[in-house]
């Protein structure tokens, strides 16, 4: 029988690592452009609206959801990330870029889901809905109907398939084969171009102290 396995970020997980800056270290402008300038990467953070039991991660922001994601691979989750909290939603944009429809799939979210003993049928989940937008204004959303009972695949929500491990600089150009991450289509909601991307949290579910879902990064894969 299928076993699934859903959480937040593990409790045991949340113990970070922090440090001063040593005497002698250069210590770069507060103005310095990102390492990750030019890629195609979520830019901005337009807006944020925690729910409860968000906050892991809050202290980066807005880095910490902004340019390429920390993936561990399909066996660990990243601790780069922001925790949206239940029913929390974010909103990322793209400065310049646009998204554009094109073959397969046009952008990646990424999330911090892994498979327990590298099973696929255990997956460590946590599910947001996913909505485009050229305007900031108008939203389009893709169906994810799923609850925590559901067994994957989730189609339609981001949050379920592991974020691989690479070098964003090696390959400025993405594909879901070296990524890993959940994509969505344009044309699965009409639109042939987007501006903006909202994610909100759909399960609400954790470890304490962090809840919901646990956004590492947006990519883009077809762009003009």
């Amino acid at each position: 029988m299928m076993k699934r396995i859903h959480h937040g970020l593990l409790a045991a997980m949340l113990v970070t690592a922090g440090g001063a800056v040593g005497c002698g270290e250069a210590v770069p402008p507060v103005d310095a452009a990102p390492w990750w300038e030019g890629l195609p990467y979520a830019s901005e953070m337009v807006s944020f609206t925690p729910g409860e039991g968000a906050g892991y991660g809050e202290q980066a922001l807005p880095d910490v959801v902004l340019g390429p994601p920390q993936g561990k691979g399909e066996l660990a989750a990243s601790l780069d990330v922001l925790s949206l909290g239940d029913g929390g939603e974010i909103v990322l944009g793209f400065g310049d870029r646009v998204i554009v429809d094109g073959p397969g799939a046009d952008f990646v979210v990424f999330e911090n889901p892994f498979y327990a003993d590298g099973d696929p049928e255990q997956v460590f989940a946590e599910l947001g809905e996913v909505s485009v937008s050229e305007d900031g204004e108008t939203w389009v959303h893709f169906a994810c109907d799923s609850t925590p009972d559901d067994a994957p695949p989730y189609t339609g929500c981001a949050g379920w398939t592991p974020t691989q491990e690479y070098d964003a600089l090696e390959h400025p150009t993405l594909s879901l084969e070296l990524t890993g991450g959940d994509g969505f289509d344009l044309a699965d909601v009409g639109l042939s171009r987007a501006r903006y991307v909202r994610i909100r949290d759909l399960w609400g579910v954790g470890a304490t102290p962090s809840q919901g879902f646990d956004l590492d990064a947006v990519g883009i894969l077809n762009a003009e």
